[in-house]
């Protein structure tokens, strides 16, 4: 079984979350079949939660075929995450980062 494209993946993401009356941008693309998917919530009160790509230990056989995230930094300031979000892209500057503005993340991501 092969894993979902991170093009469709992120496009699959952005159509849900207007689907559900929140807001979703692209930030950065990054490459198309298999690039690490980051995405940045914001919160009203201006405080973000980043999720990023699971490490595959924490990823069961069952769910090696599909994409896991797990949480970054949580409820953080803007700048914290930012600083983040460039060391990562100095290391895989393939990434894609998506922001989302939505109150809950309900089943938007699958977490570990």
């Amino acid at each position: 079984m092969t894993r979902l494209r991170s093009d469709i993946f992120v496009a699959a993401l952005v159509r849900r979350v207007f689907g559900q009356g929140g807001f979703a941008a692209i930030e950065h693309r990054g490459m198309e079949e298999a690039g690490a998917i980051f995405v940045r919530q914001r919160f009203r009160d201006g405080r973000e939660t980043l999720y990023g790509p699971a490490p595959q230990s924490l990823v069961d056989e069952e769910g090696a075929a599909s994409r896991r995230f797990e949480i970054r930094l949580a409820a953080a300031e803007p700048d914290e995450v930012a600083a983040l979000i460039a060391r990562e892209r100095k290391w895989d500057p393939d990434l894609w980062l998506v922001e989302i503005e939505v109150d809950e993340l309900g089943d938007l991501l699958p977490l570990v």
